[in-house]
C-alpha cells in the first residue's frame, strides 16, 4: 500500500474522530446550560475545575455561590457540613478516572492525526518527546512559585486566569499542545529542505524550553526571598532513581531479556520516569528532614494517599519511625513501569508501532511529569 492510499485510509477515521469531538463538546456544553447547577456545578466544577481554581487562587479549598466560585482560605470543614458545594486542590478518584478517559480519548485523535501525516513510527520520537515531559514539571513548579511571590508581596511571572494553563491537570493540556504545533512546524521545516530532522529539531525545542524554564526558576531562588535552592534533593532523586531504574534494566537485560526485549533503552526510560516520581514521593513525605530542607509537602493524589494510610495502619510504629510510611508507593512505581515494559514485546511494535510510541510516551510523562515536578518543587524550596 502506498503512501496515497494509507493517507486516504486514514481520512474516515479522522473525520469520524472531529465529529465525534465536536459532538461531545456540544453535548457537555448543551447539558451544562440546561442543567447548570446538577452538570457544572455539582460535577463539572466540583471535580475538575474547581480543584484547579482553588490551587490557581492558593486557596484551601474553593465554594460555589450564587455569585460564582469564591476562594476560601480557611472553614473548608464548615463549608462541607453546610452543604455547600467544596472544590479542594488535588485529585479525586472521580477527576483520576475522567482525566484517564480523557487521555485515551485523546491518544486516539493522535493517533490518527501522526498517521495521515505518515510520521512517528520511530523511536527516535519518543526520545523527542522526553525534553518535554521535564518541561511540563518544571512549568508546574512555576505556577508554585507564583503562590509563593505573592505571598512574599513580589509580582508573579503568571497570574491567574493564564496561570490555570500550568496548573494540573490542565498543563498536560498545555504541553501537549505546545510539543504537537512544535512538531508539526519542524515537519513543516523537514519537508521544506530547512532542517534534516524533525526529530533532533523538537528535542531541541523541547531542551531550550527547558533550560530557561530552570533558568529562571534558580534566578527566582537566588534573587528572592520566596524560594531557597535545595540542591541536595535534586541530586539525590535523579542519583536514586537512575539507580534503581539501571539496575532493574540491568536486572532485566542478564536474567529476563524477555522484558526488555521489544523496548530496549525506551523501556530503561519509561521505569526511569516513574522512578523520578517514586523516589520524589518518598524522599518529599519522609526524608527532608535528613536532607536538611525545612519544608513540608502532603501527597495530593487518592492513590499515595491510600498507600501512606495503609502502611501508616500495618507496619509497626518503629519501623514507620525509622524509614517512613511512604515507601511503598515507590515499589509499586517501579513494579508497574516494569510490568508495562515487559508487555511491549516485539509483536506489539512490529504490529503497530506507532500507537505503540504513543502509549509509551503517554505511560512514560504520567510518570516523569508529576515526579519532575515534586523533585523541582523541594529542589527550589517551593
Amino acid at each position: 500500500m502506498n503512501t496515497y492510499e494509507r493517507l486516504s485510509e486514514a481520512q474516515g477515521p479522522a473525520r469520524l474522530w472531529v465529529a465525534s469531538f465536536v459532538a461531545l463538546v456540544v453535548a457537555t456544553a448543551g447539558a451544562a446550560v440546561a442543567m447548570p447547577t446538577r452538570v457544572w456545578d455539582r460535577f463539572l466544577w466540583h471535580y475538575f475545575w474547581g480543584p484547579v481554581y482553588a490551587d490557581a487562587k492558593a486557596a484551601s479549598c474553593a465554594v460555589m455561590t450564587d455569585g460564582g466560585p469564591q476562594p476560601l482560605y480557611q472553614g473548608c470543614a464548615a463549608a462541607v457540613e453546610s452543604g455547600a458545594i467544596v472544590a479542594e486542590p488535588g485529585y479525586t478518584i472521580v477527576s483520576e478516572v475522567g482525566y484517564m478517559l480523557i487521555l485515551v480519548y485523546m491518544l486516539v485523535g493522535v493517533y490518527l492525526l501522526l498517521e495521515r501525516l505518515d510520521i512517528a513510527d520511530d523511536p527516535n520520537l519518543y526520545f523527542a518527546f522526553v525534553p518535554f515531559m521535564l518541561l511540563g514539571g518544571a512549568l508546574r513548579v512555576v505556577e508554585d512559585g507564583t503562590d509563593r511571590a505573592v505571598d512574599a508581596g513580589v509580582a508573579p511571572l503568571v497570574e491567574y486566569p493564564l496561570s490555570s494553563l500550568i496548573i494540573s491537570p490542565v498543563i498536560y493540556g498545555t504541553v501537549f499542545l505546545l510539543t504537537l504545533l512544535t512538531l508539526l512546524a519542524c515537519l513543516a521545516l523537514q519537508r521544506r529542505g530547512v532542517i534534516d530532522s524533525y526529530y533532533r529539531a523538537t528535542a531541541g525545542v523541547g531542551v531550550t524550553l527547558v533550560v530557561l524554564t530552570m533558568a529562571y526558576l534558580t534566578m527566582g531562588a537566588v534573587t528572592t526571598d520566596y524560594s531557597t535552592l535545595y540542591p541536595s534533593v535534586l541530586v539525590s532523586t535523579v542519583a536514586i532513581a537512575s539507580a534503581l531504574s539501571y539496575g532493574l534494566y540491568w536486572l532485566f537485560e542478564n536474567y529476563a531479556p524477555e522484558v526488555n526485549s521489544g523496548t530496549g533503552l525506551i523501556g530503561l526510560l519509561v521505569i526511569w520516569g516513574h522512578a523520578i516520581d517514586g523516589v520524589a514521593n518518598v524522599l518529599l513525605a519522609d526524608w527532608l528532614d535528613a536532607l536538611s530542607v525545612p519544608l513540608t509537602y502532603y501527597p495530593k493524589h487518592p492513590a499515595n494517599a491510600f498507600i501512606i494510610s495503609t502502611t501508616e495502619t500495618l507496619q509497626p510504629a518503629g519501623l514507620t519511625a525509622a524509614i517512613g510510611t511512604s515507601w511503598p508507593f515507590l515499589f509499586v512505581k517501579l513494579a508497574v513501569a516494569s510490568v508495562v515494559v515487559w508487555l511491549f514485546n516485539d509483536e506489539f511494535l512490529d504490529e503497530s508501532p506507532r500507537y505503540a510510541l504513543l502509549l509509551l510516551i503517554a505511560v512514560t510523562a504520567v510518570g516523569l511529569g508529576p515526579g519532575t515536578r515534586d523533585m523541582l518543587r523541594a529542589t527550589f524550596g517551593i
